[in-house]
């Protein structure tokens, strides 16, 4: 049993640094976590990037050491640089995610017509930055600035702000008495894009 215990805790040191990059990379993205299989997977598969990583800046390490003395490399040390090369993997990761950089330039060379966003709601609100109307289900429509807005098309709410309420003759009535609306995206029907306009200053 202590036998088997050893092993266990050997096996979770070891995809540790794939857990890590993995948390950090489903905290800086809006990627909904999968399952935990998938997240095992995933977890091996940062740890298999950590792992490839770790021989070459050991090397560097070691060579460095030789001229200026920085400690001796051992399990502690190994564990230590895993662990800043998977934050260093899963931000680095997180940042091209979000930025859609790589799928940009895999859709340029003709392999995928994807992006790296999670949804196609995403990517609308994403890529297009600018006033919505929101039109309601109960035939209301709101036009304003979506300073939040949610992920999921299905859960979350609006924070639409320089709200007003537009009208059947479409005159707008303004509400300069508000900072902001909270809508539940369950009460929204559809949303318009406007053509891009200039981003309201905080207030």
């Amino acid at each position: 049993m202590a036998e088997l215990q050893t092993e266990a805790i050997k096996l979770l040191t070891y995809l540790l640094p794939g857990f890590t990059a993995a948390w950090l990379f489903y905290g800086l993205t809006s990627h909904q976590k999968p399952s935990q299989f998938e997240r095992v997977v995933q977890a091996l598969i940062f740890t298999f990037v950590v792992q490839v990583l770790l021989q070459p800046l050991s090397w560097l390490l070691l060579l460095i050491g030789k001229n200026i003395p920085i400690g001796s490399w051992g399990k502690g040390a190994e564990l230590f640089c895993s662990l800043v090369l998977a934050l260093a993997l899963g931000g680095f990761v997180a940042y091209f995610t979000n930025n859609d950089s790589f799928h940009k330039l895999l859709r340029r060379w003709g392999f995928t017509s994807r992006t790296s966003h999670p949804s196609e709601w995403f990517c609308a609100f994403t890529d297009h930055v600018t006033y919505v109307i929101l039109h309601l289900r109960d035939g209301r429509r709101l036009y304003g600035w979506p300073k939040e807005w949610p992920i999921d098309p299905q859960q979350g709410q609006f924070y639409i702000q320089v709200p007003s309420w537009i009208g059947d003759d479409a005159e707008a009535v303004d509400l300069p008495q508000l900072d902001g609306i909270l809508v539940h995206v369950k009460d929204v029907e559809w949303v318009e894009f406007m053509r891009h306009e200039e981003k309201p200053s905080d207030r």
